[in-house]
């Protein structure tokens, strides 16, 4: 699965993923061949961060 490259659109989706089918980022990115760096950076550019206790980006 593609993800979006909207950042807003991004946030939805990867938080949804995170919350409803993943236990953390490092498996939603192995799973979905997804460059966690890039993802980082794109989510901390609209200012969001990964908080891995609360496996979301906030």
């Amino acid at each position: 699965m593609a993800l979006p490259s909207d950042p807003i659109m991004l946030l939805s989706v990867v938080n949804l993923k995170l919350r409803d089918f993943y236990p953390s980022l490092d498996a939603l990115c192995d799973d979905l061949d997804a460059d966690q760096a890039a993802l980082c950076a794109s989510l901390a550019a609209v200012g969001y961060e990964y908080d891995a206790a609360r496996n979301q980006f906030v």
